[in-house]
């Protein structure tokens, strides 16, 4: 096997880690538990394509396949993981009876998961294993056959206190000091983003997210919370003006392109979960108040989840049917009655409530 090996075939597996690491022109190996994605994939190559044509298509030919019974982990150093998280724990175990107690191994998590470093860790149970966690930014389909269609997005950031000093080889893995504060970053300037484009577009009648995330009315505002939220950002947690201007406009390319095909009911699902008190919504509103810079379009859009509704959201509707919009900014965003925010957002509610009439 390679040096670097990718457990995980799937779209992210194959069309965002296996395109960096080629990129990178350094050879590896994919490991998957699927047969028959396994035989097409031995058939030596495929083809990363992006959005809107953006730039020339990246074909990826310098890899090894295998599953899980012929896998070869003898000389591999640096591992991806990128699975679903309800399968680290079995990957965990198919490692631990693969590596070796004599070297030293480098995991990098690639899913979007609660704690899914300690999880796969935990599962191992070997201590000359470091295992760190990434985020994964980067939207990835699958196009014809094993080809990708992909975000053109360039960086995977993961916790470098996790990897215990080593660099990986892959340029774009980018060991980011301060996890913690990095996702709160991502949360409060991606997903607050994504917050907004999704329940104004609701709020307006769109259903596809693109065509909401260009409506004027809502790129307007959404540019206006980019420019505060940067500001605010970066006097809280230090972070460089430059860098988080480029962190933002990411973000924004990537929810205004009209060729990633995404609706609004997917990203406006389970508004309980995004309302929590230090999640994407109510967290960057409290930064922001705290600098008395302006709140009202976190404030809306929080008013708006508090009306949102759509078939599946069961858990949503029996809330709102047992609790005034009050009691769910006191039990579930962690606002004290009568603060500031609390009462901006019921006035915003009342306000889209007679709109809505």
């Amino acid at each position: 096997m390679s040096k670097i090996t990718v457990i995980g075939a799937g779209k992210t597996g194959r069309g965002f880690i296996g395109r960096l690491i080629s990129e990178s022109k350094l050879p590896f190996s994919f490991i998957d538990k699927d047969e028959n994605l396994v035989k097409e994939l031995e058939k030596g190559s495929f083809k990363v394509s992006f959005f809107g044509n953006v730039r020339e298509a990246v074909t990826v030919d310098n890899y090894k396949i295998t599953t899980w019974e012929n896998a070869d982990l003898s000389d591999t150093e640096l591992i991806f993981v990128s699975v679903c998280g309800g399968n680290l724990a079995d990957v965990g175990k198919e490692l631990s009876k693969r590596l070796s107690k004599d070297k030293t191994y480098y995991i990098i998590t690639c899913e979007n998961y609660s704690n899914p470093a300690g999880k796969l860790k935990e599962s191992i149970g070997m201590d000359n294993v470091y295992v760190s966690e990434a985020t994964v930014f980067c939207t990835t389909i699958e196009d014809k056959g094993i080809d990708i269609s992909s975000e053109n997005y360039p960086y995977l950031q993961c916790n470098a206190e996790l990897l215990g000093g080593y660099i990986p080889e892959v340029k774009a893995v980018k060991p980011v000091g301060e996890f913690g504060n990095f996702l709160t970053r991502k949360l409060f300037t991606y997903n607050a983003a994504s917050c907004i484009i999704a329940y104004l577009g609701w709020l307006n009648g769109y259903t596809d997210y693109a065509e909401a995330a260009n409506d004027e009315k809502i790129l307007e505002l959404l540019d206006k919370n980019y420019e505060i939220t940067n500001k605010v950002l970066c006097r809280e947690f230090g972070y460089d003006e430059k860098d988080q201007a480029e962190f933002a406009l990411l973000s924004r390319n990537k929810f205004t392109d009209r060729t990633i095909s995404d609706t609004v009911a997917r990203n406006a699902r389970e508004p309980q979960r995004k309302l929590g008190s230090a999640e994407r919504i109510i967290g960057p509103m409290t930064v922001i108040d705290k600098y008395d810079e302006d709140t009202s379009i976190l404030v809306k859009t929080a008013a708006t989840m508090l009306l949102y509704d759509n078939d599946g959201e069961d858990e949503w509707r029996k809330i709102k049917s047992e609790n005034t919009p009050g009691e769910i900014l006191e039990s579930i965003c962690g606002l004290e009655k009568e603060s500031r925010l609390y009462n901006s957002i019921l006035r915003a509610y009342d306000e889209i409530l007679k709109e809505k009439k």
